[in-house]
């Protein structure tokens, strides 16, 4: 079965993070978010997964391969101009379009029942369903209201508190069948929730939603979300594909240095090659590959990108730091 990642964008809401390091590469726990999303397709059966890349893109081609490290193929759409969700799915159709397939964001982090939903959308003889879950709060979220079938009567963008139609939210986590072609103009920039989704709707045609309920979804988009999900994993509340669940504060990788006199308070995250040196502090940081915290620095509630480095005796806190990029558009 097949599958794409909507991997192109820029992630401009986790700078100066992603200046460094594309979006499908941020870690959660030390490894690849693009990593965890593909065996979370593979454990649902899609061993054969398109993605799209457009920053940087030889490092997350380079990271991921052919897909042979994860058991999948994976095939790669190299958009030199970004044509929106929509256009980069449309780029796919020789590689998609010859049954009903799944659209996840590279920036999800989740154990929808992709089976369940794909059950669903066949049952529906639907052109497109969307995952739902319920979140309590719905302000910061893209709500959707169905009818009590499931159909899509409307949707309302981040409503005021107070405002909303639903507690439903969509979670960028789509069912397709081929039919969504004759949807989206060729060549063109198109947008599955600006352009498609509201054509869709307001056609009448079949466009569903699957209420997932409380499975976990996170958007690690941001650097909020990023450390909700981030806290999730390593106390278990969320377990990460094909790894055992964590129930504990902190994670260091194993190629990671930390002076035996350092002290890491979690929920903190040590990345691959993170050295920690004598006397330093670390508290509720994440700390991504080859990170470094000098003699008696301290580190607290912050991000440090990749190599970034605190000097001795500096203290960070509440910050989200990394080196500026020596790379350019891939």
């Amino acid at each position: 079965m097949r599958a794409m990642i909507l991997a192109g964008g820029l992630s401009t809401r986790l700078y100066p993070l992603t200046k460094q390091v594309p979006k499908p590469l941020v870690p959660v726990a030390g490894e690849p978010n693009a990593a965890h999303l593909i065996r979370y397709l593979k454990s649902y059966g899609y061993d054969e997964i398109a993605i799209n890349v457009h920053y940087l893109s030889d490092a997350i081609t380079s990271a991921l391969g052919d897909g042979s490290q994860f058991g999948v193929r994976l095939e790669y759409l190299h958009e030199k101009e970004l044509l929106g969700s929509a256009g980069a799915v449309e780029q796919m159709k020789y590689y998609l379009g010859g049954a009903p397939f799944v659209v996840v964001g590279c920036d999800d982090l989740t154990d929808l029942p992709l089976d369940k939903i794909a059950a669903f959308h066949q049952e529906k003889n639907a052109v497109a369903t969307i995952g739902l879950v319920e979140r309590k709060d719905v302000d910061q979220y893209g709500v959707v209201v169905t009818d009590e079938s499931g159909k899509i009567t409307g949707f309302q963008e981040k409503p005021a508190k107070g405002t909303e139609r639903s507690k439903k939210v969509n979670t960028g986590i789509y069912v397709f069948s081929p039919a969504i072609f004759n949807h989206i103009e060729h060549g063109a920039f198109v947008d599955f929730g600006k352009n498609v989704f509201p054509a869709l709707q307001q056609a009448g045609e079949a466009f569903y939603g699957y209420d997932a309920g409380n499975a976990y979804w996170c958007d690690i988009g941001t650097p909020g979300e990023y450390r909700r999900a981030t806290n999730d994993v390593l106390s278990g509340a969320f377990r990460l594909p094909g790894r055992e669940p964590m129930q504990r504060n902190v994670w260091i990788a194993s190629d990671a240095h930390v002076a035996s006199d350092a002290q890491i308070d979690g929920p903190s995250v040590i990345g691959p090659r993170v050295r920690i040196e004598s006397g330093a502090r670390v508290e509720r940081s994440i700390l991504w590959q080859g990170a470094s915290v000098g003699p008696n620095a301290s580190v607290r509630d912050s991000i440090l990108g990749m190599n970034y480095a605190v000097a001795a005796g500096e203290t960070l806190d509440g910050a989200v730091v990394a080196n500026e990029p020596d790379t350019t558009l891939a």
